[in-house]
């Protein structure tokens, strides 16, 4: 190991990697700009809650601040397309060149057709490619079963022609790649199409990927998106076996495209990405979603930030420490604060559900908060906000909103 990176370094490393280092730009966000901030994290996470916003529009406003949520569904949607839709770190946008790569090395096994009988699968497996070879439009999987002519069946014990097996042939062709995502719905189902007539490379995306390649180019999109990290961090960005992971990154190393350090206090070592920046400072400020990049790997934010995080919506109400939906809250190089956000559309108010100071948190970080709170307000269309007595920070905070 030739360097050796004090933690706020990496922390910088990190943050600049990420796009966070800096304020954000002045005046109207474009096409552009959100397409660098997509082209450098290389996916942005999906998840089904809407709580407060659709996951995947936060991490751009956290970099950019207020920008128009339907750049993002251009890019899903819209010919070429610059995002597609597959497993990633989870169900994930990710960048097209990608695509065949993750299609190599990717392994779920839940929610497929394999409890269906072999020939009832394969059946309705072709079936469904027959169909969506001939539509005039994507279709959800309700669509695609009452266009097979199959209904649901309640009794569990009986597969027949029911739409639970049609959802999950769906799933094994979306697994595979033959299937895609076309958009979503407004009740956010995925709309299915042929990958061939979604995918802007078109036929030529099946085309396959070897997976031993497959694994060096992602360990280093990871590199580049993370800036530092361990190789178990590495692995985690796109759900790499960790061993292959930290053997591409070694050879990486030998390639001359990352460098071998040491962290201070991290008793892995690190590898450093060669086009990674570190910045003299970092004087960014944002609230981080649940499903942010910055925090996907909770060993390396442990390590980076000194916080502990854990999803709200993924533990029992009775365990949970700090709400339903929490965000941390970014200011400089620090974790400062957490809160649980939650978008009330019919009373048009944005509520802070619960706030929470991190120890040693800066005597600003009150202000700063509400802040950017008004900022994410108006960005998702709410009149106002609304701060319950709940967590140490919510008096102060309180205060500087009625301010603000």
């Amino acid at each position: 190991m030739r360097t050796r990176l004090s933690l706020r370094q990496a922390r910088r490393a990190a943050l600049s990697a990420q796009g966070l280092a800096r304020e954000r730009p002045a005046g109207l966000v474009n096409a552009r700009q959100a397409g660098r901030i997509f082209e450098r994290l290389a996916l942005l996470q999906i998840d089904s809650v809407n709580v407060l916003a659709r996951s995947h529009y936060l991490p751009l406003f956290s970099r950019l601040g207020p920008y128009d949520r339907a750049i993002v569904d251009r890019m899903a949607t819209r010919r070429p397309r610059r995002m597609v839709e597959y497993w990633a770190h989870e169900a994930s946008f990710v960048r097209p060149d990608l695509f065949a790569d993750l299609r190599a090395v990717q392994r779920r096994t839940w929610m497929t057709a394999g409890s269906l009988p072999p020939d009832v699968a394969e059946d309705l497996r072709e079936r469904v490619l027959e169909l969506l070879a001939t539509s005039l439009q994507p279709l959800t999987a309700r669509q695609t079963a009452e266009a097979l002519g199959h209904r649901q069946v309640r009794d569990a014990g009986h597969w027949g022609w029911n739409w639970n097996a049609v959802k999950r042939v769906l799933e094994d062709l979306f697994a595979s790649g033959r299937v895609s995502s076309a958009g979503r719905t407004v009740q956010f189902e995925r709309l299915y199409a042929l990958t061939a007539d979604v995918h802007p490379a078109g036929a030529a995306a099946l085309e396959p990927s070897d997976p031993e390649q497959a694994v060096l180019r992602l360990t280093e999109a990871a590199a580049r998106a993370h800036g530092i990290a361990t190789a178990r961090g590495l692995a985690d960005y796109f759900r790499l076996p960790q061993r292959a992971a930290a053997g591409a990154a070694e050879e990486l190393v030998r390639k001359g495209l990352l460098e071998k350090v040491s962290v201070a206090d991290w008793r892995q070592p690190a590898y450093l990405h060669v086009e990674a920046a570190i910045p003299k400072t970092a004087g960014g400020r944002a609230l981080l979603s649940p499903f942010d990049s910055l925090i996907f790997e909770r060993r390396r934010l442990q390590e980076l930030f000194g916080f502990h995080y854990r999803i709200g919506i993924y533990t029992p109400p009775a365990a949970r420490q700090h709400g339903y939906y929490v965000l941390p809250f970014l200011l400089g190089e620090e974790l400062v604060a957490r809160v649980d956000l939650k978008a009330d559309r019919a009373a048009g108010m944005l509520l802070v559900q619960g706030a929470f100071a991190e120890p040693g948190a800066p005597s600003a970080t009150a202000r700063q908060l509400a802040a950017e709170l008004v900022l994410m307000a108006q960005w998702l269309g709410l009149d106002g906000i609304a701060v319950r007595p709940v967590g140490d920070l919510a008096p102060a905070l309180k205060l500087e909103v009625c301010r603000e």
